[in-house]
């Protein structure tokens, strides 16, 4: 029974202590800062687009 503690345990650790998933997770964070620079971004030139079809509208009419 202390046998299957003991590799359970170390299976965990040895889990916990591998690196490759870190990576994936840093990866993801940085996907995530450009996806909301890019949203916030993109809210700013929608409005200034609508800002110069406005004035070329009232310019027109």
């Amino acid at each position: 029974m202390s046998n299957l503690f003991l590799n359970t345990y170390l299976k965990i650790r040895e889990l916990l202590s591998r690196e490759e998933g870190q990576d994936l997770v840093e990866y993801a964070l940085l996907i995530t800062l450009i996806a909301l620079a890019v949203v916030g971004g993109v809210n700013h030139v929608a409005s200034a687009i609508n800002n110069t079809f406005s004035k070329i509208s009232t310019t027109l009419s």
